[in-house]
């Protein structure tokens, strides 16, 4: 064999070599996966003219009285709507009107349908929500170890376990954060009787475990969130 077709044998040798070593690598590093498309948060814009007009009846005829306009609520016996989960609102709203949830809401939900709902649930998640400033920081560090570590003493889980570090919750658990601290402890007095039980059984366990300063110190807490 002469001396350019043994040059030319040897290239091409050379050239499919490195052509199969960079086969090789690509299929040894599998690819990065894609973050997944983040889905849509709802708003009240995307409400139809006329649900919105209905939404808006129903807020300036029941809720604003109580939780106010923006779902701000000035009075700290009624929980802040702005901010929280559609879901858990609409889930709320059907558990009042069905029973399951005792309180005042109950003649407020009775003649509420399903389709509004959902519509109120849209209409105060799209508000912005509000958080305190809170003045007792020694009452508050123990609210925030609560939160985030839990009682290991006496089996108290951390709420962040569940709810998430900002206590931003998800479309099953209520969103926590900057919600009246008078109403939170309220709310775990009511778990803690079994006097609400229309959610998840586990906060009855939590609610039992906790001492009054650890309800008051938590509550405190997530209402700076």
């Amino acid at each position: 064999m002469n001396k350019p077709l043994l040059a030319a044998a040897a290239a091409l040798a050379l050239l499919t070599s490195a052509s199969f070593a960079q086969t090789a690598k690509s299929k040894s590093q599998p690819a990065k996966p894609q973050a997944p498309a983040q889905q849509a948060a709802a708003t009240s814009a995307a409400l139809p003219s006329a649900a919105l007009q209905r939404v808006q009846e129903i807020v300036n005829g029941r809720c604003a009285l109580c939780h106010g306009a923006e779902g701000e609520s000035a009075s700290p016996i009624f929980p802040r709507l702005a901010g929280q989960h559609p879901e858990y609102i609409a889930k709320q709203l059907a558990d009042f009107k069905s029973g399951r949830r005792k309180g005042t809401m109950n003649d407020q939900a009775a003649e509420l349908t399903d389709e509004e709902m959902k519509a109120l649930g849209v209409f105060f998640g799209d508000k912005k929500p509000k958080s305190y400033t809170i003045r007792e920081e020694d009452l508050g560090a123990v609210g925030r170890y609560i939160y985030h570590k839990g009682n290991p003493y006496s089996g108290v889980a951390s709420c962040s376990s569940c709810h998430g570090p900002k206590g931003d919750g998800t479309v099953q658990l209520p969103r926590l954060a900057g919600q009246h601290a008078a109403y939170l402890e309220a709310q775990l007095k009511e778990f803690n009787k079994r006097e609400r039980t229309n959610d998840n059984a586990v906060m009855h366990a939590i609610a039992s475990k906790l001492t009054e300063l650890e309800s008051k110190a938590v509550s405190l807490y997530i209402s700076g969130l």
